[in-house]
């Protein structure tokens, strides 16, 4: 039904070419835009209805209990069913910190939220098929536990530059959600098209992205860069995406045009998850948090974890 409406839509309406290269890519930005609204919205209102029975104080008191790595697998998970960006996802850190919840367990969230959620599972499922979706969101969840798991080994509490108070944790309970069912509904309604204004244009902006590299630039641009040495590949992909700020979600048309260019799916999805989690205005923000000591493991934890995420889809060929 979407295509179709595609296809009237460019070819009928707008009298587009359907042989023209600019009729092709018009057509894909108009199907791909349109699918990818039609999945936040769904998607995100079943998740925001998920989350109204997990009582924010619960989760606190839970986080703060748990031993063993239960504590940072409970806040992977967590951060991988919230559709936050990098920047999105830190007023939640900071609740955690100030709640006095482990350094540690705060990172395992901060590091899969903007790696992992349901808007980039559902999209990499209908971009590359529902086993990469999974072995992605997994490794990225692995990656939030294991890396967090790794700062909270190294005590250092001493390195975030908060002051906690007597009303900690107040942050995290700062939103209200009803408790009748019908509350519930009309919350996970509002939550959805709330999370959607917030999108579309930044989705837009991505598909538009992704047809520009694949209807236009040379079929060689991104192999000459990204392929010159394919033992370098992956981490020159990280370290070019970390200046970039961009969620997950938006990125998704790009590392599918960047894999029909020749670029091996690791490499791309390297060049994906340092824009999505290592920014640099999420590195702004985060220095008026925690030290510079405790910024840069953070980023050289993660950014070795993405590097080896990448190696390992390349080497499995997925």
């Amino acid at each position: 039904m979407i295509q179709q409406f595609a296809d009237w839509c460019v070819y009928s309406l707008f009298n587009f070419d359907p042989a023209s290269r600019i009729g092709s890519s018009v057509n894909f930005f108009v199907y791909d835009t349109i699918k990818i609204y039609l999945l936040v919205l769904a998607i995100i209102t079943t998740i925001a209805f998920i989350r109204t029975f997990l009582p924010p104080h619960k989760l606190k008191e839970t986080f703060s209990k748990q031993r063993f790595g239960a504590g940072n697998a409970s806040a992977a998970l967590l951060g991988a069913v919230t559709p936050f960006c990098s920047c999105s996802s830190i007023p939640i850190f900071v609740g955690f910190l100030k709640a006095e919840i482990p350094v540690g367990i705060a990172f395992s969230f901060i590091i899969t939220s903007p790696l992992v959620n349901e808007v980039v599972f559902v999209l990499l499922g209908g971009t590359f098929g529902w086993k990469i979706a999974f072995i992605y969101s997994l490794s990225g969840i692995i990656l939030g536990i294991i890396a967090g798991m790794v700062i909270g080994k190294m005590k250092l509490e001493k390195e975030v530059l908060l002051k906690f108070d007597q009303d900690s944790g107040k942050s995290l309970d700062s939103n209200y959600v009803p408790k009748s069912l019908e509350g519930k509904i009309q919350y996970s309604l509002k939550e959805g098209f709330q999370t959607f204004k917030k999108l579309w244009l930044v989705i837009a902006i991505g598909v538009a992205v992704g047809v520009g590299i694949h209807g236009y630039v040379p079929a060689d641009f991104f192999q000459k860069y990204l392929s010159i040495n394919s033992l370098l590949a992956v981490p020159l992909a990280a370290l070019v995406g970390i200046p970039i700020y961009a969620g997950c979600s938006t990125l998704v048309p790009i590392v599918f045009a960047l894999t029909a260019q020749g670029i091996p799916l690791g490499t791309a999805l390297a060049f994906m998850m340092a824009i999505a989690g290592l920014s640099v205005p999420e590195a702004i923000m985060l220095k008026k948090v925690i030290s510079m000591k405790l910024l840069i493991i953070f980023f050289g934890t993660v950014g070795l974890g993405i590097i080896l995420i990448g190696y390992l889809f390349n080497i499995a060929r997925l």
